[in-house]
């Protein structure tokens, strides 16, 4: 199976040694996304927006792999404060309204760059 590196200027670029994405197979497989706007470089900071942030920059990434939200199958979430948990699924339930997919959620000490919510996805191509 080959391997495909996905990269976009629509999302933010990696502040590591990764990739945004991996397409392998039938799968895209985006690395986690930090609430980080791709034109100001700007960390988002309150939940709601943050999350929203995270899902876009997602969105956009699959846009370019080819793909699109409607075709995640499983994504997983991670929240600095577990509290902010209602806040954040208010705002992830309005991208996923049909035929959600699998999702694991859980707290975390801390994430890169001290953000509060940082989201992940594998879809299908």
């Amino acid at each position: 199976m080959n391997k495909e590196v996905i990269s976009t200027k629509k999302a933010p670029g990696a502040i590591g040694p990764y990739s945004q994405a991996i397409k392998a197979g039938d799968f895209i497989y985006t690395s986690g996304q930090l609430p980080i706007n791709p034109k100001s470089n700007e960390l988002v900071e309150d939940i709601k927006n943050a999350t929203a942030q995270c899902i876009e920059n997602v969105k956009a990434i699959l846009e370019e792999a080819g793909t699109s939200m409607d075709k995640v199958v499983k994504t997983l979430v991670f929240l600095k404060d577990l509290n902010d948990f209602s806040d954040m699924n208010e705002v992830y339930a309005s991208y996923f309204k049909e035929n959600p997919p699998a999702r694991s959620c859980i707290e975390i000490s801390k994430l890169p760059k001290d953000a509060i919510v940082e989201i992940e996805v594998v879809a299908l191509i």
